[in-house]
């Protein structure tokens, strides 16, 4: 089929291009190529003919209509968005901007063109999202695909709000749509802004290891190869209209998250002393939720996916990645952002 991947160039959209084209699909990669985004990300399907990329942005309703227009797909899967919570707590507006507004112009792009194609059974509307949309857990429990939304943070809530337009295009217009609600992805092009990579960078730079607050909130972590799969299996084999929670059934605190990485490069890389030496508890984020963890049955039981690997094996698959790609990493130093502490009111 042919996709129109939005966000393609960032961290988990360019893991889907990839993917996408290797399986034999044709992507359309739609970015506007903001400071998170990096072409070297889709390098290595970036001359293969089934791949083509449209730099263009999803607040621009007309650039939009073109590129349905232009190159015609049978699929969307939307990942365009920003998705830093430190970032949605300095400025909010960018995160409506983008994540709201810019999913009611792509509904209403996919829906003039499907209309306009004579509503085709096969074509889709892939959302992707997150399970930060529901908010906090205490010390047990799971989150659902029937679990309320409850967003803390103006991340969360803008991803909440375009996961309602999603299910309300689908219900108003019939629009045909999917939804996926994730854990914490990681893995290689992860963007040096986000917790793993800023503890690899650091512990190899020899500054502090940043670690919010006591360090004890809890993450269900999933390897970023392994989403992009799930994905593509969702928009392939997944029910219209049906949400599916994809997880990496690896729970795990920040803190002992951090440990693991530190061991992993004494290991692999030994400094004078030990890296977990370089470790500091700084200020927490505001409205920071406690834990978060997927219950994975609909999508093992419906769809017959689970993850392929483990934590311990995503993170030496990472670690090991940015130690052969310092020239990526390096080069995304001076954008806007990294390396400084932000969303601490």
């Amino acid at each position: 089929m042919k996709i129109l991947v939005t966000g393609g160039a960032g961290f988990i959209g360019s893991a889907v291009v990839r993917q996408a084209v290797g399986q034999g699909n044709e992507v359309v990669n739609l970015d506007a190529l903001t400071y998170a985004a990096c072409l070297e990300n889709v390098a290595s399907v970036a001359d293969n003919p089934a791949y083509a990329f449209v730099q263009a942005d999803i607040r621009d309703a007309a650039a939009l209509d073109a590129v349905f227009d232009n190159h015609k797909p049978d699929a969307v899967m939307h990942l365009a968005a920003e998705s830093h919570v430190d970032r949605s707590i300095d400025g909010p507006g960018a995160f409506i901007d983008t994540n709201v507004t810019g999913t009611y112009n792509l509904l209403q792009s996919a829906r003039r063109f499907w209309d306009s194609q004579g509503r085709p059974e096969g074509f889709r509307f892939h959302h992707i999202s997150t399970d930060e949309v529901y908010g906090s857990l205490g010390e047990t429990g799971q989150f659902t695909e029937t679990t309320p939304y409850a967003p803390n943070s103006p991340y969360s809530a803008s991803k909440a709000a375009s996961d309602h337009l999603v299910r309300a295009w689908g219900e108003t217009y019939g629009l045909p749509i999917v939804v996926t609600n994730c854990s914490n992805n990681y893995g290689p092009y992860h963007f040096p802004e986000k917790l793993i990579p800023v503890v690899i960078l650091n512990a190899l730079g020899g500054r502090e290891i940043p670690v919010y607050g006591t360090g004890q909130n809890v993450r269900d972590w999933l390897y970023v190869e392994d989403h992009a799969d799930a994905l593509l299996h969702v928009l392939q084999n997944g029910a219209t209209g049906r949400t599916y929670n994809i997880g990496g059934e690896n729970e795990v605190s920040n803190l002992d998250l951090v440990h693991m990485i530190c061991d992993l490069l004494d290991g692999i890389r030994p400094a004078a002393s030990p890296y977990r030496d370089q470790i500091r508890f700084v200020q927490d984020r505001p409205g920071h939720d406690l834990r978060y963890a997927i219950d994975p049955t609909r999508m093992r039981e419906e769809l017959g996916w689970r993850p392929s690997v483990t934590l311990e094996q995503g993170l030496r698959k990472t670690v090991d990645w940015y130690l052969d790609n310092e020239d990526w990493w390096r080069a995304l130093q001076n954008r806007s952002g990294v390396g400084e502490r932000l969303g601490t009111l």
